[in-house]
């Protein structure tokens, strides 16, 4: 039986040689016919702590590592599509625009 390989994003990689991936599927609801988005999270182990928040990545299915970890980290370098994802920092509104903003109301 072949192994499953799924793409999703990485939304956690705080954990030591592991990362959750997080999977989005589009399936058509079987009475409304209309696509919904459906999404589950799954334990993935990554040897080599490469996998970056918010990157796009590929799992394979893997013998049981854990508990929950059954996945494993497809891949070397160009694992990602996407740029790690940073805080937002929040610009320092000028005072001259919260004054014309005033007058506007």
């Amino acid at each position: 039986m072949p192994r499953r390989i799924l793409q999703g994003v990485v939304v956690s990689d705080k954990a030591d040689k592991t990362i959750t991936v997080l999977v989005e599927r589009r399936i058509m609801h079987p009475i409304y016919k209309k696509f919904v988005k459906n999404s589950k999270k799954y334990l993935a182990h990554d040897e080599t702590k490469q996998a970056k928040l918010g990157q796009t990545v590929d799992i394979i299915e893997c013998r049981p590592i854990s508990k929950r970890k059954k996945w494993m980290l497809v891949g070397g370098a160009e694992i990602g599509t996407a740029k790690p994802v940073e805080k937002a920092v929040k610009a320092p509104v000028k005072k001259e625009a919260k004054k014309k903003v005033a007058k506007a109301k």
